[in-house]
């Protein structure tokens, strides 16, 4: 296949597809490349995955974000990417993919935020060494979102039809009952955080007001930035020349037929 055909089935898929693409991608590079180089398995992901300490973290922000792009294992990135596919399914079909963006990447942020905020505050977190990857806050945005602007609508879960509101409801009491014994705290806070980002978007813009707007505007500077001004190519100096000479044969035409004109009427 392809580099141009690659780009082009990449651009056919929807927005949620392609954060699955590009998971997949980030997946096989932060195990394979380490492997091959011989480079402890943490090499690539210590630079992107999300300190517990406000210190460390202020000396990679970026991981704020970055590090839902990076994840443990298969397992670990097979049913994030699998609940994101069928939540993002369902959020598509009501909102274009500049909302989705929105609740994505605002519940991977927020989730961080109290994933750095609970190791700096809970004393049961204060010693415990640890760093957060995982796309788990943002799928659960989705998700939350989902099912707080649907709460009514049936989905099929393997044998029997069950309400958005029930399976959100189920998803929020797993992450609570598993945080003290887990052994992954902060996962299932981030977790959390992420899905009280997508309940307060998803009730916020029932009653008209989109708290994403803000972060759009935020994404489409960064992204002006880096888009190359085109370049208005200059007129060529032929070019010019065969316009006039084309006006010119006009009026000459025109020229003459006023005058035939003028003949025939004094005839």
């Amino acid at each position: 296949m392809t580099t141009g055909n690659l780009k082009y089935q990449f651009a056919k898929l929807s927005i949620a597809e392609k954060l699955i693409a590009i998971n997949v991608l980030v997946l096989v590079v932060n195990i394979l490349f380490p492997f091959l180089l011989g480079l402890h398995k943490d090499s690539i992901a210590q630079w992107f995955q999300l300190p517990k300490g406000f210190f460390d973290f202020i000396t990679q922000p970026w991981s704020l974000v970055t590090y839902s792009f990076f994840h443990g294992g298969f397992g670990h990135i097979f049913w994030n990417m699998l609940l994101l596919y069928f939540s993002g399914r369902i959020f598509l079909n009501l909102f274009d993919n500049r909302r989705f963006i929105n609740v994505y990447f605002l519940g991977v942020i927020f989730g961080g935020l109290l994933f750095l905020l609970s190791y700096n505050i809970f004393p049961a977190l204060l010693g415990i060494n640890a760093s957060l990857i995982g796309a788990s806050a943002g799928v659960t945005a989705v998700l939350i979102f989902v099912c707080a602007y649907l709460p009514n609508q049936e989905v099929r879960v393997v044998f029997f039809n069950v309400k958005l509101w029930q399976v959100g409801i189920f998803v929020v009491l797993v992450d609570l009952i598993q945080i003290p014994s887990s052994g992954n705290a902060g996962g299932h806070l981030a977790h959390l955080g992420g899905a009280l980002l997508g309940y307060v978007y998803a009730r916020q813009l029932i009653k008209g007001r989109d708290i994403g707007e803000g972060f759009s505007k935020v994404i489409d500077a960064m992204v002006n930035m880096f888009k190359r001004k085109e370049k208005k190519a200059p007129l060529k100096q032929s070019t010019v020349s065969e316009e006039l000479q084309q006006l010119r044969k006009r009026i000459m035409i025109s020229k003459v037929i006023n005058v035939k004109l003028m003949l025939s009427w004094i005839r």
